[in-house]
């Protein structure tokens, strides 16, 4: 009698559901999600984009660059001014061939935005863009 009994109590206790795995594979895909996540970089000013009708979505891996109202050139949130614009796409693009992206404000002269546009050419950039709104 005393064997069928602790036969039932082991029965008993094994009719529990082990949350353990539940929890781990919650995390694993948590992880998951976020290693795979992709982050859009910006350049960290508000610039007053002109607007297209051309328009048209670009890629993700790319370099942003801003040049603000009032004629600061920007990347990642730090002014590199015109003179740091070669060098800093230079060393970006030594590692992986990127699409540059211009984000000129609507106010800025065409001869200041020329000169950058020159700047990028110069450092090695093929593919760029000049950023703008749709209509």
């Amino acid at each position: 009698m005393k064997n069928r009994r602790s036969v039932i109590e082991q029965e008993a206790e094994s009719d529990e559901i082990n949350m353990s795995p539940l929890i781990d594979m919650v995390f694993i895909l948590l992880i998951f999600f976020i290693v795979t996540t992709v982050f859009v970089e910006e350049t960290g000013v508000e610039v007053d984009k002109p607007q297209a009708a051309s328009a048209s979505d670009l890629q993700k891996n790319s370099i942003l660059i801003a040049i603000t109202e009032k004629g600061q050139v920007v990347y990642g949130g730090k002014e590199v001014g015109l003179t740091g614009v070669r060098s800093v796409v230079k060393q970006l693009l030594a590692n992986e061939k990127m699409p540059v992206i211009m984000q000129v404000d609507k106010a800025v002269p065409t001869d200041l935005t020329v000169r950058v546009l020159d700047e990028l050419k110069l450092a090695g950039a093929e593919d760029i863009s000049i950023s703008t709104d749709e209509v």
